[in-house]
C-alpha cells in the first residue's frame, strides 16, 4: 500500500522535472548568482616589470580582498590587446572594461588632460597632499569626470590611483651648467613638458618609457625624462648614461590614472563601486609610501655600484622652466575655456593651502639638515705661499754732479 500523500509527492516531483528540462532547453543565458566572480579587463600604459605597473597590481590584489573575490582585475601589460597610447579609446569603445595610465598622454585630444597630472610647473607650489585636496576637497575630480564625459565625449569614469613624483629632471650623455647647455640637445620628453622644453630650446621626441633605452643606446637621442629613482634603475638608463640631474619642475606631482568604461561601472554593484574607489585612494598612498623606500636605496645603488653621477640641476633651468610653462599655459587658457576653468579652480585651491602650509610647516630641509647635514665640497687646498721677495740691495750712493 501507498503511504498517504506518496502518489501527491510523486506528482510533484514529475511537474518539477519538467520545468528543470524546459528552462533548460531555452536559449537564455543563466541568471548570474552572487557567487560568480565578476572579471574586469584592464591595460596599463607600462611594462610589467616597472615599478608603475605595481601600483597596478596592487591595485588589482586590494579590489580582490576588499570584494571578498567578487570582483578581480586582469592587469594586462603594455602591447598586450592595444598600443600603450591607445588605452584611452579601447577603454571607451570596451575594448578594454578599463586602464591603468597618465592623463597627459591625451593633450593630443584636448591640452586640458596635463592639468589632471597635477601638471608641470609646480601647481602653483602645491605638494602631493595639496593636489589631492584639490582633486577631493576642491572640486578637482568633479572636473576631472566632466572633462572626460562632456569634453572629450569619453564614455569612462576616471580616479587618481598612482603618485609617479617628484620625478628627477633626467639623464644626459654630458654634464650640464645652465640653460645654454641642454639648448639643442635631443631628449625625450612627453606630454606638454615637451612644449616647454622645446620654448627653451630643446629638441624633443616623444615615445614611450619602454622605447628609450634602446633609443639611447642606438644614440638616437642625447638624454631623457622618464621618472627618477628604482624607477630609472629598472630601466637601466646608468648602463648609457652616468650624469643624472634632479629635481624637475615638469612633474614634481605627477598623478596617473585608473580609467573605466562608463557602462561597466554602472554595471557594478554600489559596493563594489565603494570597493574601487576606496582600493584606488588606498593605492595611491600605500604605493607611493613603498616607492619613497625603494628610491632611497636605488638612489644608493646608482651612485655606489654603478657610478653615477647625481647631480642637482642648475637653478636657472627650474626658473625657466616655471617662465616657459606660465607664458604657455596663458596663451591655452586663453583659447581653451575648459583649460582656464580647470588652470583657474587650481589656482584658486593652492591660493588657500599654499599660504597656509608655508606658515604651519616648517620647510623640509630644517630638520633634515640638522639630521642629515648635507656635505659641502671639499675646500680647495690651500694656495702655496709665495716666495718672499729677495731684500733690496742698497742704492749706491749718488755721486756729486759738478
Amino acid at each position: 500500500m501507498r503511504r498517504p500523500g506518496s502518489f501527491g509527492s510523486w506528482i510533484a516531483l514529475v511537474v518539477l522535472a519538467g520545468f528543470v528540462l524546459a528552462v533548460a532547453g531555452t536559449s537564455s543565458p543563466p541568471v548570474a548568482t552572487a557567487q560568480q566572480p565578476i572579471t574586469l579587463k584592464m591595460q596599463a600604459t607600462w611594462p610589467a616589470g616597472w615599478t608603475l605597473y605595481d601600483n597596478f597590481t596592487m591595485f588589482a590584489d586590494r579590489v580582490a580582498k576588499l570584494s571578498g573575490g567578487r570582483l578581480k582585475i586582469e592587469t594586462l601589460p603594455a602591447g598586450a590587446i592595444v598600443p600603450a597610447f591607445e588605452v584611452l579609446d579601447a577603454t571607451h569603445k570596451k575594448v578594454l572594461d578599463g586602464a591603468h595610465a597618465w592623463a597627459a598622454y591625451w593633450v593630443g585630444k584636448n591640452k586640458t588632460a596635463v592639468l589632471f597630472t597635477g601638471g608641470p610647473g609646480g601647481t602653483f607650489g602645491m605638494d602631493y597632499i595639496d593636489v589631492m585636496g584639490w582633486m577631493y576637497e576642491g572640486g578637482g575630480l568633479e572636473l576631472y569626470q566632466e572633462f572626460y564625459r562632456d569634453v572629450l565625449k569619453m564614455n569612462v569614469v576616471v580616479f587618481p590611483i598612482l603618485p609617479a613624483g617628484p620625478q628627477a629632471f633626467g639623464w644626459f650623455k654630458r654634464p650640464i651648467k645652465n640653460l645654454a647647455d641642454f639648448k639643442g640637445m635631443k631628449c625625450r620628453q612627453t606630454g606638454m613638458a615637451a612644449e616647454v622644453f622645446t620654448e627653451m630650446g630643446m629638441r624633443t621626441v616623444n615615445m614611450p618609457g619602454g622605447e628609450i633605452l634602446p633609443a639611447a643606446e642606438r644614440g638616437l637621442i642625447d638624454c631623457a625624462e622618464w621618472v627618477g629613482g628604482v624607477e630609472d634603475l629598472k630601466a637601466g638608463f646608468h648602463n648609457v648614461w652616468k650624469y643624472h640631474y634632479t629635481p624637475g619642475m615638469h612633474e614634481n606631482v605627477t598623478i596617473g590614472e585608473l580609467i573605466i568604461n562608463g557602462d561597466v561601472w554602472k554595471g557594478l554593484a554600489p559596493d563594489l563601486q565603494e570597493i574601487i574607489k576606496s582600493a584606488a585612494t588606498e593605492t595611491f598612498f600605500r604605493w607611493w609610501m613603498r616607492w619613497q623606500s625603494q628610491n632611497g636605496e636605488a638612489l644608493r645603488e646608482l651612485q655606489e655600484k654603478h657610478k653615477v653621477q647625481v647631480l642637482k640641476t642648475p637653478d636657472d633651468i627650474l626658473y625657466e622652466f616655471l617662465k616657459a610653462w606660465d607664458r604657455i599655459a596663458a596663451r591655452e587658457a586663453e583659447k581653451n575655456p575648459f583649460f582656464k576653468k580647470v588652470w583657474d579652480s587650481q589656482r584658486q585651491y593652492a591660493e588657500r593651502v599654499v599660504p597656509t602650509k608655508r606658515f604651519m610647516f616648517p620647510p623640509y630641509e630644517f630638520a633634515a639638515n640638522y639630521y642629515w647635514p648635507v656635505k659641502k665640497a671639499a675646500a680647495a687646498p690651500p694656495a702655496a705661499p709665495a716666495a718672499k721677495p729677495a731684500p733690496a740691495k742698497p742704492a749706491a750712493p749718488a755721486k756729486d754732479k759738478k
